[in-house]
């Protein structure tokens, strides 16, 4: 198969799904899509969709219905299991809960398809280990037992361990899923830094889009008869996300990668002002139904400045001063606006 030199997967008219008896139950079209050496890319999709058969299918820990996935150019089916292992590390979306476990021993787990086969680690592996463990701060974390970690800590220990298997392509099923959000971007920042200076191809799938616009290289987007791949700007341009908000109730703005609740517009009203003030009393007014107008409204509201630091909301007789977007939201939804 010819490849570019960057490509380390592809996925070839890729069916994905289950058997059972004489019966295929296929779950989406032939699936076509690839990945660069050193790119993060995000999988995105509605719940069951089938994110996860899909990144179990590029493991091989299950077998695809047809079509093909080839790594560095060469048939997922012409590795064997050991070799498979040598080139994909996998975390899935399960807890790990093992008691009487360390963690040095358990990311030690990764360096098992590099040792002889009684499984023994030499000097060369606990370099590794060690080596991981530092990349993913865990070091200090060695000799605690994985039962006493934070959920954060757990995750990265796993992270650590497919570290240790020195893969070139690490993927994982919702990494940040049961994370707080400082524990989030602790993990994207550690996924980043992997892929930018230790030359990983990270795949994972998340539920969380505005993440996955801001910070991916590439995404992997799985509706229900395709899968659209790209820079997530270009996918913002073609409107391809719009088909995960085709919903009553949600409202996705390609704009700016947001999304929020439709409701019954109050109005329309104009906003005098620049800088992250203005910015976030958009965000209060869109979320309290109304939208900002191009043109001067009465009431309109003034931002406050470095002379000011109240919100005003000026009428065409008279000035209200508010000490917080709260108060002022609070008075807009009694007012009649009107264009002018």
């Amino acid at each position: 198969m010819k490849m570019n030199s960057k490509e380390i997967l592809s996925l070839d008219s890729l069916k994905i799904g289950y058997v059972s008896g004489k019966y295929e139950n296929v779950l989406l079209p032939p699936l076509t899509a690839s990945a660069n050496s050193g790119e993060l890319i995000a999988v995105i999709g509605r719940n069951g969709i089938g994110k996860s058969t899909l990144l179990r299918t590029l493991t091989g820990l299950q077998l695809p219905l047809g079509g093909e996935v080839f790594y560095s150019g060469k048939n997922i089916r012409d590795y064997s299991r050991m070799e498979l292992a040598q080139k994909v590390g996998y975390i899935s979306t399960e807890i790990v809960k093992v008691t009487n476990m360390r963690v040095y021993d358990l990311v030690a787990l990764g360096r098992f398809p590099h040792t002889n086969w009684i499984g023994k680690i030499e000097m060369n592996d606990h370099e590794v280990i060690l080596d991981a463990l530092r990349k993913t701060s865990m070091e200090s974390f060695s000799r605690k037992f994985v039962s006493e970690l934070s959920d954060g800590e757990r995750q990265k220990t796993m992270i650590a361990r497919i570290l240790a298997q020195d893969t070139g392509i690490m993927i994982m099923d919702e990494p940040t899923a049961f994370l707080d959000i400082a524990g989030k971007y602790e993990i994207l920042h550690l996924m980043q830094m992997l892929s930018n200076n230790s030359d990983k191809t990270i795949i994972f799938s998340t539920h969380d889009l505005q993440m996955a616009i801001s910070q991916s290289d590439k995404i992997w987007l799985i509706l229900d008869n395709t899968l659209i791949e790209g820079a997530p700007e270009d996918l913002m341009i073609a409107g391809a996300f719009d088909h995960l908000f085709n919903s009553s109730t949600v409202l996705f703005n390609s704009e700016d990668g947001t999304f929020s609740f439709r409701s019954d517009t109050k109005g329309s009203i104009y906003i005098e002002g620049a800088g992250k003030r203005k910015h976030w009393t958009e965000k209060a007014i869109n979320r309290a139904g109304f939208t900002v107008s191009k043109e001067k409204t009465y009431p309109y509201i003034i931002i406050p400045s470095d002379s000011n630091n109240f919100w005003r909301l000026s009428g065409q007789s008279s000035i209200q001063e508010f000490s917080s977007i709260y108060e002022l939201i609070s008075c807009l939804s009694k007012e009649v606006i009107r264009s002018i």
